[in-house]
């Protein structure tokens, strides 16, 4: 993937409080539940978006949220791993609350009316229209995770045409799909609602929406029976589950798929493989407990309810967090460098990184470190002011230096479960590995943002100057 992926809709609040119910309510025959405790994730969009972040990939989610509490408490929970470009908002964030007992939901509450607002050419929203048609024109492949609050809509016209591949997963309060997309994800009951013939089987739905929707496939999603899919020219299939998913709590599997399906196609697969992989890791996402066992890390401070698996005090150092994320089970992820001149490319692997995981530790290099590296003229911004910029970053849990010639001494200290790297580099060539495999980790590469560097920014100034 050389851009990023870009996922477009409405983005919600989901709420899950938990407790336990073990006696009914004496003015009413309904349980009593004893809540114990309130989660917080993104929904719809936002969702999509945050699964596909945690694959490691660079997103940017076009949405529409609310200065409201549902709405900070959101833009919290995506900012410290997704790039948002946000579009105003008629109205309050919706926010869906699940009541569960034991695993179970008794009842979801719906609240918020908000709906998407403005127009590309409108002063108010000229900046955000722009930065969006931006996005769109780097894309790798685009997601639009439509539920029928309007984004979509606002953009229909900027989703028509595009060159990379497009998929859309339909709602039944949403817009059709623009023609020629690459893949649309409906499940079987979407799919008999957008189709105007009499239901007779999901293939030969399949098959009809095909053709009224002009797209290139669909794939209709069957739950347990995994999907059936239908490609332009008459050819169709199942396509199985690979086996049959232990968990019970579906939601958020339709997202998993659309987010896994469009990766497929960004890095190039074909539609069935792309299509076999979603079936895959969304059987692979209820059987984790879906999306009510994602706890997340959250930036800001307007969920007070939405806890970290993980807690650590405010400021605590890299050594502590490794201790605290231990002690509790949770994963660490690492990555260090220069940072030297700290640009969009730094902090998009900052984001992809952190979501791979419950705390991120960045390791810097000391300025004499970088000199011995660099030459005598590095660094440009001293030690102490890039640890207080990283540690300014949401999505950077703590900061440590070290001084000699690689991480490795380090990392033995931290013992992270994955390091982080960016760039071409070779797990077996480069200089720590060793150090992250006698730790206990592993080594993972993520992709760079194209066009990013320290050193050309160094030699833009000099030729600006």
């Amino acid at each position: 993937m050389s851009g990023p992926l870009v996922i477009v809709g409405d983005s919600l609040l989901d709420a899950d409080v938990e407790g336990t119910a073990d006696r009914l309510a004496p003015d009413a025959p309904v349980p009593v539940v004893d809540g114990q405790a309130e989660h917080h994730r993104p929904g719809g969009a936002g969702l999509a978006a945050l699964l596909a972040a945690r694959d490691g990939t660079r997103v940017v989610l076009i949405t529409a949220m609310g200065d409201d509490p549902s709405g900070r408490c959101l833009e919290g929970l995506l900012s410290p791993t997704v790039e948002i470009v946000r579009l105003p908002l008629r109205g309050t964030t919706v926010r869906k609350t699940r009541v569960r007992a034991r695993g179970q939901t008794l009842v979801r509450i719906d609240t918020g009316d908000g709906r998407a607002m403005g127009r590309p050419g409108q002063v108010a929203s000229a900046s955000a229209f722009a930065r969006a048609a931006d996005a769109l024109a780097s894309a790798s492949a685009v997601l639009v995770a439509d539920y029928g609050r309007g984004v979509s809509d606002l953009l229909r016209e900027s989703l028509r045409g595009l060159d990379v591949p497009l998929v859309w997963d339909p709602h039944p309060r949403g817009s059709l799909p623009v023609p020629g997309c690459a893949l649309v994800t409906p499940s079987e009951a979407e799919a008999r609602s957008m189709c105007e013939e009499p239901y007779v089987s999901p293939e030969r739905t399949a098959r009809r929406l095909v053709r009224d929707l002009d797209a290139e496939a669909v794939a209709i999603t069957l739950g347990e029976r995994g999907a059936v899919l239908a490609r332009r020219g008459g050819r169709f299939g199942p396509v199985p589950v690979p086996h049959v998913a232990a968990g019970t709590d579906a939601c958020g599997a339709g997202d998993r798929f659309a987010a896994a399906a469009a990766l497929a196609l960004a890095d190039g697969a074909s539609t069935e493989d792309a299509v076999a992989r979603a079936v895959g890791e969304a059987t692979r996402f209820v059987e984790e407990g879906g999306a009510a066992a994602l706890r997340l890390h959250h930036s800001g401070r307007h969920c007070p309810a939405a806890e970290s698996p993980v807690p650590f005090a405010p400021g605590a150092s890299a050594f502590e967090v490794a201790a605290a994320v231990r002690a509790a089970g949770g994963r660490l992820i690492a990555t260090g460098g220069c940072f030297d001149l700290l640009h969009a490319g730094h902090v998009s692997l900052l984001r992809r990184a952190r979501a791979l995981g419950d705390a991120l530790v960045v390791c810097v290099n000391s300025d004499d470190s970088i000199r011995r590296l660099k030459g005598p003229s590095r660094p440009l911004v001293s030690e102490r002011d890039r640890v207080e910029v990283l540690r300014a970053l949401g999505c950077v849990d703590a900061v440590t230096v070290f001084d000699e010639h690689t991480p490795s001494q380090v990392i033995e200290r931290l013992c992270p479960d994955v390091w982080v790297k960016g760039g071409d580099y070779d797990a077996r060539s480069m200089p720590e590995a060793e150090a992250v495999r006698r730790a206990g980790g592993e080594v993972v590469i993520l992709p760079t943002v194209p066009g990013y560097s320290t050193t050309g920014l160094i030699a833009a100034a000099q030729a600006a100057s």
